[in-house]
């Protein structure tokens, strides 16, 4: 093709693009807010044009905090503890008072999600301080609290 055939692609606006990523997953609205800033930085658009994008997404319920919230805790609540959790959501830009609210359904199962996450990783009950070190690390990275990972732990000695 020669420089005159060929045909340049239709700059896409930064609205169209916020539509293009809330189609495919759920996000915060600090989330996006710093998405299209890249975005626009990248394709060199209006980045003043973000607030007034975010606030009429926001009025028209097509971007949502607190969706966002529920949709992260969902996934997340069977695999992680409440404070790996807790630490997502505030990376992301969601409120404490929604991160409040999201713990508070956490934490009615985190014992026996725990569990899961402990069965799911090792066949027995530690053998060993080290052993029981191992297990107690692996769990506190998953975000358990101490107190939820001794319940865990030494129970498994408990039926051992």
């Amino acid at each position: 093709m020669t420089p005159q055939t060929k045909q340049k692609k239709p700059q896409v606006s930064l609205r169209q693009r916020a539509l293009d990523y809330l189609a495919k997953r759920e996000y915060s609205v600090t989330e996006l807010s710093k998405k299209l800033a890249t975005v626009a930085k990248q394709y060199e658009l209006d980045a003043t044009q973000i607030p007034e994008i975010l606030e009429d997404f926001r009025k028209r319920n097509w971007v949502s905090d607190a969706r966002f919230t529920e949709q992260i805790v969902h996934a997340r609540k069977s695999k992680f503890g409440s404070a790996r959790v807790a630490n997502e959501l505030r990376e992301k830009g969601v409120s404490d008072e929604l991160i409040a609210d999201a713990l508070e359904s956490i934490k009615i199962n985190e014992l026996e999600n725990a569990k899961q996450v402990w069965r799911k990783k090792y066949a027995h009950a530690p053998q060993s301080r080290e052993e029981w070190a191992k297990q107690a690390r692996f769990l506190q990275s998953r975000g358990f609290g101490f107190e939820i990972i001794k319940k865990v732990i030494n129970e498994q000695e408990d039926e051992a």
